[in-house]
């Protein structure tokens, strides 16, 4: 069965499925080639009659996914017309229905929307919205030219087309929630930042991702002029739009085995070895005014609600699925950062003696593998989630804000990274596209409906079912199989780390 929804560039036909509309694969944006590449973001044309939006659309042009990836990326259809959307909602004639969009992850390098299935989102009342947007340095390359974070651009256009047209499928433009995990989260942290962002959404999720992850001007410039200098052509933009997409993406996979290979901040610029991310956010003085988080203690994103967490063993799982876990040795904890690199824990700021201290103290009787596991999931998640409450509480704006973390310990892994998505999308299963193969047999069905209720009841009216986060008690919300309230769990990682992240 299909329905006819019309949008303010045309009319398109979805399809229904046990009671839930889906309409997929619509443009918001103009195809990205030609004189489009690496520009930003343009409008859609507009078509005659009835479009159909039945399948997904291309993904965005991207490296390959580590050999150790699940089958939530699907890299085998990309092109310059993957700046589409997709759609569930229980009703298209509603009206006033939440929204939730949702921006992915993938360390803003790989990407897809199709393995995010939002129709248990639309049968509990939500419209729920899935996004591409651009990747690697198509999407985040810094030249220095005026033109920057095009994948940012990219979600704010998004964003725009679900305040123009997702009335038409039943969804309140004013009630609009962005939620993401990882990248996508980082992304929601530097939106609540950002001027073109303001008025978009009224509330946001941050899923393993806060406000950290931005690089400075000079250091991105460099990652640009040296895969300028690996392409053979100068560092300009139309130099750079000019080299097929399929050459771009191998030179990026091409530096970024350069830069693990020789991980030295000297050749690779400011805080780029910690994250070994060349193709993040720039703060380029427009897109991104200043630092995000600078921007937030100022004042920015004070109106919109926010919940944020972390998993308890987030960083864990990089090590596992490359073996590195077990391989990390006590020298290697305090070697020096252009021989270690990230595995050094000077590389991320730390007084390495006194920090390996505390947390040998904190874990006894821990691997170096896991010690090295515990301060990433610290320096890249947790600590920028404790400073994003810390700071919005501090303020005391009126907005709400609210903290968790994911405990629940899959088998032979632990809590980690990205686990808990497909129990806010309650899309559990062994064998389930969204990292069905992270869940293994026994994945709790209760803690499923306990986060996607939370998340729903944040979307609705901004309460997810426990008290605010504020500094007297700092009140988190820890799920598991037995959900319960903790106060201040993370006391001690945040006075190792003050000053430091």
């Amino acid at each position: 069965m299909s329905t006819v929804v019309k949008t303010a560039h045309g009319e398109v036909r979805g399809l229904e499925v046990d009671g839930v509309h889906a309409f997929l694969g619509m443009p918001f944006a103009a195809p990205v080639a030609g004189a489009n590449r690496l520009r930003p973001p343009q409008p859609v044309e507009s078509w005659d009659g009835v479009r159909n939006a039945d399948r997904f659309g291309a993904s965005p042009p991207q490296v390959a996914p580590p050999e150790s990836a699940g089958t939530e990326w699907d890299t085998t259809s990309t092109g310059a017309d993957c700046l589409s959307l997709n759609v569930w909602t229980p009703d298209p004639g509603a009206a006033r229905l939440p929204v939730m969009v949702w921006i992915q992850g993938g360390a803003f390098e790989i990407s897809s929307t199709a393995a995010y299935d939002g129709s248990r989102f639309a049968r509990d009342g939500v419209v729920c919205v899935t996004i591409n947007w651009r990747l690697g340095a198509d999407g985040f390359l810094y030249l220095d030219d005026g033109i920057a974070n095009l994948g940012l651009l990219d979600q704010v256009a998004a964003l725009e087309w679900v305040r123009d047209n997702i009335g038409a499928f039943g969804g309140d433009p004013g009630n609009v929630t962005v939620f993401g995990e990882s990248a996508g989260a980082m992304s929601i942290g530097t939106l609540l930042s950002m001027p073109r962002a303001e008025g978009l959404f009224r509330r946001a999720i941050l899923q393993s991702g806060a406000a950290h992850h931005v690089l400075p001007a000079a250091t991105a410039a460099l990652a640009g002029r040296r895969l300028a200098e690996k392409l053979g052509v100068p560092a300009d933009r139309d130099a750079l739009a000019a080299v097929p997409v399929e050459r771009l993406i191998q030179a990026q996979a091409e530096l970024a085995a350069e830069m693990a290979a020789a991980p030295d901040p000297e050749r690779w610029g400011e805080g780029l070895v910690p994250s070994m991310m060349p193709w993040q956010p720039t703060v380029d003085g427009d897109v991104v005014p200043a630092p995000p988080m600078e921007r937030i203690a100022a004042g920015a994103g004070a109106q919109v609600d926010v919940l944020v967490g972390s998993n308890t063993e987030d960083w864990k799982m990089f090590l596992v699925i490359t073996g590195e876990l077990w391989q990390i040795a006590d020298e290697m904890l305090t070697g020096p950062v252009p021989v270690q690199g990230r595995r050094s824990l000077a590389a991320f700021g730390l007084p390495v003696e006194e920090a390996l201290a505390a947390y040998r103290s904190h874990y006894p009787g821990a691997i170096p593998g896991d010690l090295l596991a515990a301060v990433q999931t610290d320096w890249w998640i947790r600590i920028p989630a404790l400073r994003l409450a810390e700071t919005r509480a501090g303020a005391n704006d009126g907005a709400g804000t609210y903290m968790y973390e994911f405990a629940w310990a899959a088998p032979g892994l632990g809590a980690v990274h990205a686990l808990d998505v497909p129990f806010v999308f309650d899309t559990l299963g062994k064998d389930a596209r969204l990292f069905g193969d992270l869940l293994g047999d026994a994945a709790p069905q209760q803690l499923a409906d306990t986060m996607h209720a939370a998340w729903i009841a944040f979307a609705t009216h901004g309460d997810p079912g426990w008290p605010r986060y504020d500094l007297d008690r700092r009140a988190t919300m820890r799920f598991d199989v037995d959900s319960r309230v903790v106060d201040d769990p993370r006391a001690w990682e945040r006075a190792l780390w003050e000053g430091i992240r």
